[in-house]
């Protein structure tokens, strides 16, 4: 009984440092393509979703002024064509 339960004790001790290790060697794993992933994103002078959201926010202010200008434009440009008649 007293063999058993030693023997018990080491493999229970081999399997927690197992699972310990497996787990620090899958955490390592996604580290490093963590950084690799930034490396190549660093590489490839992409924005951040930051810098997207602002960039995006600017050009829709500027479709909207686009917009807002082809209004005022077609207004005056139909104001130009109406002509009064001469009554003879």
């Amino acid at each position: 009984m007293k063999n058993s339960k030693f023997v018990f004790d080491k493999l229970s001790q081999v399997f927690e440092k197992s699972l310990i290790t497996s787990k620090d060697l899958g955490n390592e794993i996604i580290n490093i393509l963590r950084s690799k992933r930034d490396e190549i994103v660093f590489r490839m002078r992409l924005t951040s979703k930051d810098e997207f959201d602002v960039l995006a926010k600017r050009v829709e202010n500027l479709e909207n002024k686009i917009a807002k200008l082809k209004q005022t434009k077609t207004k005056t440009v139909v104001k130009k064509k109406t002509k009064r008649v001469k009554k003879s």
